[in-house]
Parts: C-alpha cells; structure tokens; sequence
C-alpha cells in the first residue's frame, strides 16, 4: 500500500463520515482519486466495515459486556484458527484475538445481563472440545474506545495525581 492509500485510510479511520470530495481535500487529491483508493480498499478487504461508536451511558442501554479468556488446546492443521472460527460466528461476539500469554483467545461478548454473559460462557464456550478453561472479566466502564474518550471530559489522557 503506498503513501496516498495509507493517509487516505487514516482520514477515514478519524471521521469515516466524510465525503469523498472531503477525504480528497484532505489528502490533497482529486475527488475521483480518492473514490477510486476507498473503492480499492474496501473490494481488497483492507476497510472491512465503517461503523459508529457509541456511548452506552448516554444511551441507557440495558447491556452488558465481557472479556472473555480462553485456553484451547490448537487443532493439527488448523491451530487456533477452527476454533477462533467457530467462537466468532455467535451472535454474542463482538470481537476475537488471538492473544499471547496465560490465556489464547480474548473474546469480547455482549448479552442482556450478567447471566445471559454467564450462560453464554457455560452453555456454548466452554462446550467446546478445544476448551480448556475461561475466565470472565466484566467491563464496567469504558474510558476509550478506538481513540475517542468517553468520558466527556477530553482531558487529553492526562494522568491524576497519586499524592494526598
């Protein structure tokens, strides 16, 4: 991927909302230019989906979300890749890594409650072959989400003071 794509594609991954005569203006090319990069990385697979980040305090979503920890045992042929497949094609999932470390997949899942989450984790994760162990962590509040703060306060990520 050359320059121009790659700063085209990070106007887009600021504000995918603009126009392209607008990511044109900003990249410093002609509108059909810039059409024609974005429709080259979407039909190769490089811009996957655009979407938009919400703030589920503002909307008073009744919704809950986990990272979910699992320990699979790699399949010959295949490794971490069948099962990552199959974990990802649930409803629930939001996203899947896989990760270095004590833990393979990281799995970021939302339900209804904290039971639907719970059961998410007993009745379809953990029934897997492959699966040697989980470990639920709760997200209770979210600070950032893809670069935007969701606090507000745009403070720039400053650090608090420790001292009394």
């Amino acid at each position: 991927m050359d320059k121009l794509s790659r700063d085209i594609l990070e106007i887009l991954r600021e504000d995918s909302r603009l126009t392209a005569k607008q990511v044109a203006a900003a990249a410093g090319v002609a509108e059909e230019e810039a059409k024609k990069r974005i429709r080259a990385m979407e039909e190769s697979g490089v811009i996957v989906k655009y979407t938009a980040i919400t703030n589920a305090e503002e909307l008073e979503e009744e919704s809950v979300e986990a990272l979910i920890e699992v320990k699979v045992t790699p399949q010959r042929g295949h490794g971490f890749d069948k099962i990552a497949r199959e974990i990802a094609a649930h409803a629930e999932v939001q996203n899947l890594y896989l990760m270095s470390g004590g833990y393979d997949l990281a799995v970021i899942v939302r339900g209804k409650s904290l039971r639907d989450v719970a059961r998410f984790v007993s009745e379809k994760i953990s029934t897997y072959d492959t699966v040697i162990s989980t470990a639920t962590h709760f997200i209770l509040k979210k600070y950032k989400i893809e670069g935007a703060d969701m606090t507000g306060k745009g403070d720039g990520g400053a650090r608090l003071s420790v001292q009394a």
